[in-house]
């Protein structure tokens, strides 16, 4: 059967223009690899979405999910049920907050932020919220109108009302017009406590933000940035959201990047690696305080919210499991700095046309020199090119990104560099053409 075709005909394939798609028709996946139908092997150095933090098919997370199907499947958000209470305990127990968590469940990470948007709204009867200019928070209403980057556009002008961005540090094009980071912290902090008094704090319910910006080029905010944030909340009774839907679990090396911020926030929306990439989980984790403003036999104090896959049985068992291996092996997520530095030093120093490295972690990311922007005709052609040296990249923009499973080896941590120094040197040449659509 020619699945190619079928997917062709019947599929309609998020992000990206259809005429053209030609991507392998993957089978198979395990550890840093996947396979299509023909036996080509390809490294999977995205980790699926930013999602397969352990691989793919780790034989401890499909045995979870066989036998929990083998119990129960579902089971309606109103029921309590065992796997759904233990993964909320792990949670609680590693939360930022001295007294543990609440946990919100929800299928994806845009759905954790936009349940952290009606907690907000509906904790402090205010209706506006801020975020960052240079963000991307999901894909659905509310989420899309938190996003600030241009992914927002297409969306427009049916966005969710109410929410006001602002300008955030970006050390390597400073919207602030320094080099100094302490003295853009200063002036970013002054931006957003007169964005603030504009809109009137006492109108603000919330500001998002996340921790480690990820998808818009793996920034980490100066040091002091996000601690004075949240001082600014402090001072106008304005919740604190931070969004680790990608940055959550290991990824920034640390289990939560607001861990490596030393900040704690009012609300922590997460997904991506919770499951290990097995299946679609997220969770909005509240503080105490939170939570006990709907401890209330009054059913008007209830929070009038849902989902139909809320805390499902099957997600929370291999996310049980998949938590549990995390946390036996943080060396796997805590060494990948290092050797992401290593390889850079070796494989990519001496290219002129690759600059701005940054790793946090284990995300590492550097920018193409060329102008390509999120729409460029450019992006596509360098995916097809990676994927012919059969390595999965998803280049945004003029950025590439490195976002491997822990497991990932020296040799092929190696060999996706090598990869990109091949790609950099064809840009150099003129292998691609650029133009924007």
């Amino acid at each position: 059967m020619d699945f190619k075709s079928l997917h062709q005909k019947y599929v309609l394939t998020p992000w990206v223009a259809q005429a053209s798609l030609n991507p392998p028709v993957v089978v198979r996946g395990e550890g840093v690899w996947l396979q299509d139908e023909a036996g080509r092997r390809y490294l999977d150095l995205s980790s699926g979405l930013v999602a397969l933090n352990l691989g793919h098919g780790h034989p401890r997370l499909v045995r979870a999910i066989s036998e929990q199907a083998a119990t129960l499947a579902y089971a309606a958000p109103s029921l309590f049920h065992d796997k759904r209470a233990l993964l909320a305990k792990a949670l609680s127990d590693l939360a930022p907050w001295q007294e543990g968590a609440r946990t919100f469940f929800a299928p994806s990470g845009t759905e954790a932020n936009e349940d952290a948007l009606k907690f907000v709204r509906h904790l402090t009867g205010r209706f506006k919220v801020l975020a960052a200019y240079r963000s991307f928070h999901g894909a659905t209403h509310a989420s899309a109108s938190l996003t600030g980057e241009n992914r927002r556009w297409p969306a427009e002008p049916g966005t969710a009302p109410g929410v006001v961005h602002f300008f955030a540090p970006y050390p390597y094009r400073s919207p602030f017009y320094t080099e100094d980071p302490k003295e853009e912290t200063r002036r970013a902090l002054e931006h957003l406590e007169r964005v603030l008094l504009h809109e009137d704090p006492k109108r603000v319910a919330a500001i998002f933000l996340e921790p480690v910006v990820g998808s818009n080029g793996v920034i980490v905010y100066p040091e002091g940035y996000l601690k004075g944030v949240r001082a600014l909340c402090d001072r106008y009774g304005i919740l604190l959201v931070f969004d680790e839907v990608m940055t959550g679990f290991g990824r920034t090396g640390a289990l939560f990047a607001c861990e490596k911020a030393g900040t704690q926030p009012d609300l922590l929306c997460l997904s991506k690696g919770l499951s290990g990439g097995c299946l679609p989980i997220a969770v909005t984790l509240a503080t105490e305080e939170i939570y006990q403003a709907f401890y209330d036999d009054d059913p008007t104090r209830a929070f009038y919210h849902s989902h139909s896959y809320t805390g499902n049985p099957l997600a929370c068992a291999v996310s049980v499991a998949s938590f549990q291996l995390l946390l036996s092996e943080p060396e796997r997520y805590q060494s990948l700095e290092t050797r992401h530095w290593q390889c850079q030093q070796q494989y990519l120093a001496d290219l002129n046309n690759l600059k701005q490295f940054r790793t946090c972690g284990t995300i590492a990311a550097m920018e193409l020199e060329t102008e390509a922007s999120y729409f460029s005709e450019l992006v596509p052609q360098l995916r097809r090119r990676f994927i012919e040296l059969g390595v999965l990249l998803r280049p945004l923009g003029n950025t590439v990104y490195i976002l491997p499973p822990y497991c990932v080896t020296d040799g092929e941590l190696a060999t996706v560099y090598q990869a990109i120094r091949q790609v950099a040197i064809e840009v150099a040449e003129g292998y691609f053409t650029a133009a924007s659509a």
